[in-house]
């Protein structure tokens, strides 16, 4: 999921701030190693972790050093080719990075918010997608511990965002039709896309089915 720093309202994306030009080129370099739009790996899904080993631990630390590089908020196993269920996110710069294996959706609430959302697998697209405000995550850590993460607001979008992945789910799977239509068009054209910011009832157009 892309960072705040390239969101509108975060997960979206906006055009990239000014950055160091070191900086920029770890992030060109990470985001080359992130799956794009279009590779079946991430309409698959990614099967359950059975060992915990040095190879999970060295998984971990390398998703994490893409998803800091590459200036995320979160990152599936399946973004980088690997079909095992593990997400690492921090859902905010003063947040501590983490990783949960397994992860499940324990409960969500039937309170609902919307908000813009990108994606590093899909580079300048932003839709609009709906989500539990208030969730419960169960799991793993990176030791095989089970974990239960209470979570609300942006960590609780960034969570369910990283389960999609390892489900096969984008957010444009996610999106009401009309705007999945103007941001595959956008892609085919090299475009940038995010959403009208004229709500569909007002909008000459017809709304969205």
């Amino acid at each position: 999921m892309a960072d705040a720093h390239d969101t509108e309202v975060e997960p979206g994306t906006e055009e990239t701030p000014a950055l160091d030009p070191e900086l920029l080129a770890r992030r060109e370099a990470a985001l080359a190693r992130v799956l794009k739009l279009g590779d079946p790996v991430l309409k698959s899904k990614a099967s359950p972790v059975a060992h915990f080993d040095q190879d999970l631990a060295a998984e971990i630390e390398r998703m994490l050093a893409i998803m800091h590089d590459g200036m995320g908020v979160g990152l599936a196993a399946n973004q980088i080719g690997i079909l095992r269920r593990v997400l690492v996110f921090q859902a905010g710069h003063d947040a501590e990075p983490s990783a949960l294996i397994n992860p499940e959706l324990a409960w969500v609430s039937e309170e609902i918010a919307l908000a813009e959302e990108g994606c590093l697998s899909i580079p300048r697209v932003t839709v609009d997608v709906e989500r539990p405000l208030h969730i419960r995550v169960a799991g793993l850590d990176a030791d095989g511990n089970e974990v239960l993460i209470e979570a609300s607001g942006l960590e609780a979008r960034v969570l369910q965002h990283e389960v999609d992945h390892l489900d096969g789910v984008l957010i444009l799977d996610r999106t009401t039709r009309e705007q999945r239509k103007g941001a595959m068009r956008a892609i085919r054209e090299g475009l940038e896309y995010s959403p009208p910011s004229v709500e569909p009832e007002d909008a000459e157009a017809p709304a969205p089915a």
